[in-house]
């Protein structure tokens, strides 16, 4: 069993719920390699207390990220920073010969994401992904296996998104995430953007061209202070495009979906394949229902699937019992980890975010910024 020891910057609410991750390592009982964190680094000492509490293999705890990097124990990192210091951390780390894991979106605009991506190509040695857990729900893994499959025939419409409630009260202070500064123009697009756009990128239905229409919903919320504070990023963004099937060479419409101020949603992914043959549709509203339309001529009828516990990565739960987001977390560390170890992912759809997939966000987000200023469709370049 090969142990990688790693080092996280930034240990707020992802951090911990990666801690978490590998104290449950044991749930994963035929993987080869795993986790130990042994190098902290957060400017809160309350947040740091929580770690050293719990996981006593920390040796490393400190305010400075270039202390953790210099720290020749640390293989690979977890960075999970506002986006404004994805580039120079990234960069940073992969720089010292730490492997990477980065949050989305990977540079707070593509300027940023360049830099990062040269980076990467100048060490080839570093191996590098960015964080998302969208395809690790069964569902999800079952569509991946349908779409390498060719079950659908021609496809005709393609529907993904991420929506949830978290600014649906104006009364909530404001965070980084609302201001240009630390979360960029992207807004919702940057946040979430990448959840939104996994399963469509990884199945090679990459985006043509943007007609977007974003919307900055809550112009201003409480300072906590006593004041109010401008809401500088966009709410809501809805992206409709033309795709193209790189495998087919069709092209299709696709809507993008990121909102944060969604009623109704609390957190919620969803998927929906439209084609001439077989249609599929999945939202984590019913995290462990699939509904599957298998057309050969006459009536339709919509099958409903009780998906279980069926993972990539075989878990120590029984298959009958329902998956849910801290499932899928252990799951997207099991990818990050055995491709790692093992030089490719298990399988098409069992791989992490690559550098070249984000990067193809940042073409889109950036498009779709021009397209809500243009008030028109934009080539993607």
């Amino acid at each position: 069993m090969r142990t990688v020891k790693f080092g996280i910057i930034g240990c707020g609410l992802m951090g911990r719920e990666f801690a978490s991750a590998v104290a449950r390592w044991c749930h994963l009982p035929e993987m080869d390699v795993k986790p130990q964190i042994i190098a902290i680094c957060d400017t809160s000492e309350k947040i740091l207390k929580w770690y050293t509490d719990n996981f006593n293999s920390i040796k490393q705890v400190t305010n400075d990220y270039k202390q953790l990097l210099a720290n020749e124990e640390v293989e690979a990192v977890y960075i999970a920073v506002p986006h404004n210091l994805h580039a120079e951390l990234y960069c940073a780390a992969i720089e010292a010969g730490k492997h990477l894991l980065g949050e989305k979106p990977f540079g707070i605009d593509k300027s940023d994401n360049e830099k990062i991506s040269e980076c990467i190509k100048k060490h080839p040695n570093a191996f590098v992904r960015c964080s998302s857990e969208s395809p690790f729900f069964p569902a999800m893994q079952k569509i991946g296996k349908m779409i390498e499959n060719n079950v659908f025939g021609q496809i005709l419409e393609v529907n993904s998104g991420f929506l949830h409630s978290s600014d649906l009260d104006f009364n909530k202070p404001i965070n980084w995430k609302r201001m240009l500064k630390f979360n960029g123009e992207y807004g919702c697009m940057g946040d979430l953007g990448m959840h939104a756009c996994h399963m469509p990128f990884r199945a090679g239905w990459i985006p043509k061209n943007v007609r977007a229409i974003l919307s900055n919903i809550v112009k201003e919320r409480p300072d906590g202070k006593g004041g109010m504070s401008p809401c500088e990023t966009w709410d809501n963004a809805t992206l409709f495009c033309i795709a193209e099937n790189e495998d087919a060479r069709q092209e299709f419409p696709m809507t993008i979906k990121t909102h944060r101020i969604a009623p109704g949603n609390k957190n919620t992914w969803y998927l929906e394949i439209l084609g001439t043959k077989t249609s599929v549709r999945w939202s984590s509203k019913q995290i462990n229902t699939l509904e599957v339309l298998e057309y050969t001529g006459g009536e339709q009828g919509w099958q409903i699937i009780d998906m279980g516990h069926d993972m990539a990565f075989k878990s120590i739960t029984g298959g009958i019992f329902q998956s849910g987001f801290s499932d899928s977390i252990l799951q997207m560390w099991a990818a990050f980890l055995y491709e790692l170890h093992h030089g490719k992912p298990m399988s098409k759809f069992s791989g992490c975010v690559t550098p070249d997939e984000a990067a193809i966000s940042h073409k889109l987000f950036t498009a779709a910024l021009e397209s809500e200023k243009k008030n028109t469709v934009i080539e993607i370049k």
